[in-house]
């Protein structure tokens, strides 16, 4: 016996070494707040592909993580009243445990705020600039600040940003910029040789006709306009933009160095097999990357999959819209495999997919409760009650029996070839096909007719054992979709996790085992109306937290004080509501708006520093709050007769001070 496990030991041993190497990465999770379902989908995506990887023998390593850079969290973390680092640690931190919540199995969670991150990302910029590939220029564009991207303005669609449609802002500064037109025609010719680098095939076309083949700008690499960001060590005053920063993690986080003293991981890691990645950010990672390796001589990744996205109803889920689906929400109403399952089965390959409430709970009551979960109670249910739980084969077959095994043997092979393409969603239809096999083997030989003959004991017993062993192997391949749900069935079922080569064999389920006796409910019907009404009373809740946040945490402004006056002094000043009749620009200022204000039976001209924030239209007809006893002088060559008040908030921005009820002009203010 000690020999057999000495060779059983040296034998696994050998299988270790005999493994492929898989390496999958996710798109790092930007910082800025908490993600919803249709970002955490990815990991889970990832995850499935992981986990069927490591199922069929391959050595996987699955990266994911956070991109905390940029100056859109520069803005959030002062909004919070925090520092940057507190900030994208709370978010990264939230992420996180997400992840952890929705059960993926990744090896490591990098973040760019990690020391060894920002080391490599600092020396990969010197090593590009000293080579020539990154040198220093002025940048004038339009910037999109959620983005983090320049525009310039024929790429504008509407005058708004082309890929999130949000307003841009002109921007100026000094940068340093990437060449990237002198590896490009080295990419088209990658691309056009290995077709199988950028999946979906629509993303590749996307990519060479509208950005490659017109010719590629070069690239902004750095900025100067805010601070959070890795320095640029030999020009401090700059940081590294984001995408030079965010992208290198894929080689950072498995032990890249700059300097060639690259460890072994990383020998053995590099080249990714896959990143997944959404299809709003595919334009970085199949141009801007693989350039940015090239420069770098190291080998570009195999493939990059740009998956759809995943709509609340049929719009890009956002909390602007108030549409907004979190995972931790989905999980205290369906489970996590419920979630799991619905992201991964709902979302097809190439279009969008769509994720709403009545959906879920559609899916979880037909699928997973009547197909699934019926399924597995049914079998223990008539095992117990016809059996005492023993599931014997008693081999008294029929011609139904080949035809169940044969599904239930072709599987694999179906499962295999769906995930090979990453049609995760076909594979579980694949998986779902054998349990509705099975339902239909119950139907056609009735069991509960079986019981009834004496004559029939062991042709009911050899139909219970091949539902045991069907739902074994479907269990079995549906471990990377949903783990849990496997783990289960397998330990009602008591039968041990099936190895992957075993998947092609039927009748591997040890006769005369024993099933539990109490089966376990997978997944309880759900009531739809009875869930619309939590839902809503959840989103009620929420307004009013939010409310009660948005009251307590009202921005203030301090001012410096100024000398005090006496009552006199205050009602020498005369205050009366002013009606703006006419309103046209000062055409030697850039700021300011020249006012006709009709106040009583007179009018006053006024000149006010608003027009940044009011166009001479937008002033016509409004009620206003006037110094009507101002000493006139004149600003701009314009004689200025009063003053028009307004308020002005931490930003800079005005607002006009103006009556809470309609009042006459001329109406005095006491």
């Amino acid at each position: 016996m000690e020999g057999e496990s000495f060779f059983v030991s040296v034998y696994k041993e050998e299988r270790k070494l005999d493994k492929k190497k898989y390496y999958i990465t996710t798109a790092i999770a930007y910082t800025s707040g908490k993600p919803h379902i249709g970002n955490t989908y990815e990991a889970i995506l990832a995850d499935s592909i992981a986990r069927f990887k490591r199922q069929q023998g391959y050595d996987v390593f699955f990266q994911t993580g956070t991109d905390e850079h940029g100056q859109k969290i520069e803005l959030k973390a002062a909004e919070a009243g925090v520092t940057c680092k507190e900030f994208v640690d709370n978010v990264a931190g939230e992420i996180k445990n997400i992840w952890d919540l929705m059960n993926t199995s990744y090896d490591k969670f990098i973040r760019t705020t990690d020391d060894y991150h920002e080391k490599q990302v600092q020396k990969i910029f010197k090593k590009l600039y000293d080579q020539g590939d990154i040198y220093k220029g002025y940048y004038e564009g339009m910037y999109c600040t959620p983005c983090e991207s320049f525009f310039t303005e024929s790429q504008l669609v509407d005058g708004k940003c082309p890929d999130c449609g949000r307003p841009v802002t002109p921007a100026k500064e000094e940068a340093y910029f990437f060449r990237m037109s002198k590896y490009a025609q080295r990419l088209i010719d990658h691309i056009n040789t290995h077709p199988e680098f950028i999946q979906p095939v629509s993303r590749k076309n996307e990519m060479m006709n509208n950005f490659l083949l017109p010719g590629l700008q070069d690239l902004c690499v750095s900025r100067t306009s805010f601070k959070w960001g890795i320095p640029v060590d030999f020009d401090p005053k700059h940081v590294v933009y984001v995408w030079l920063d965010a992208l290198t993690n894929y080689i950072t986080g498995i032990g890249y160095d700059c300097d060639g003293e690259n460890t072994e991981q990383f020998k053995k890691d590099w080249p990714a097999d896959l990143h997944l990645i959404g299809k709003d950010i595919i334009r970085f990672h199949t141009i801007y990357w693989p350039i940015f390796l090239m420069a770098l001589d190291l080998p570009l990744p195999k493939q990059i999959f740009g998956h759809p996205w995943l709509l609340q109803g049929d719009g890009k889920m956002s909390k602007s819209k108030g549409n907004v689906l979190y995972a931790d929400q989905l999980v205290d109403f369906f489970g996590v495999d419920a979630v799991r399952y619905f992201v991964l089965h709902e979302m097809p390959f190439e279009n969008d997919g769509v994720i709403t409430w009545e959906l879920m709970v559609e899916r979880l009551n037909s699928e997973l409760a009547n197909t699934l979960g019926n399924l597995v109670n049914r079998t223990i249910s008539m095992s117990n009650k016809y059996f005492g739980g023993e599931v014997k084969n008693t081999n008294v077959c029929e011609p139904v029996d080949e035809e169940l095994k044969a599904v239930v043997l072709g599987t694999k092979a179906k499962v295999a070839a769906k995930m090979e393409e990453l049609r995760v969603a076909d594979a579980i239809t694949e998986i779902f096909t054998l349990f509705k096999r099975c339902n239909k083997y119950i139907d056609e030989t009735m069991p509960w007719a079986l019981a009834k003959e004496e004559d029939k004991q062991d042709r009911l017993a050899t139909v219970l054992y091949n539902l045991v062993e069907g739902i074994c192997i479907g269990a079995s391949l549906l471990e990377s979709f949903m783990p849990e749900t496997t783990g289960k069935i397998l330990a009602q079922l008591n039968a041990p996790k099936r190895e992957y080569e075993e998947l092609e064999t039927f009748g591997l389920y040890p006769s005369g085992n024993k099933v539990t006796e109490k089966p376990e409910i997978l997944f309880a019907r759900l009531d739809v109306k009875e869930v619309l009404e939590k839902v809503e009373a959840m989103k009620e809740a929420e307004k009013t937290e939010e409310a009660a946040e948005e009251k307590e945490e009202a921005p203030v402004v301090d001012i410096e004080a100024k000398e005090e006056v006496t009552f006199d002094d205050f009602m020498k000043m005369q205050f009366q509501v002013g009606e703006i009749i006419a309103c046209e620009e000062v055409k030697k200022s850039k700021k300011l708006l020249c006012s006709q204000v009709k106040i009583g039976s007179q009018v006053k001209q006024i000149v006010s520093g608003i027009k940044s924030n009011y166009k001479p239209e937008d002033m016509v007809g409004k009620k206003v709050m006037v110094l009507v006893n101002l000493k006139p002088a004149k600003l701009a060559g314009v004689v200025s007769e009063g003053m028009i008040l307004c308020a002005e908030g931490l930003d800079g921005e005005l607002a006009l001070m103006t009556p809470d009820k309609d009042m006459p002009a001329g109406a005095e203010i006491c």
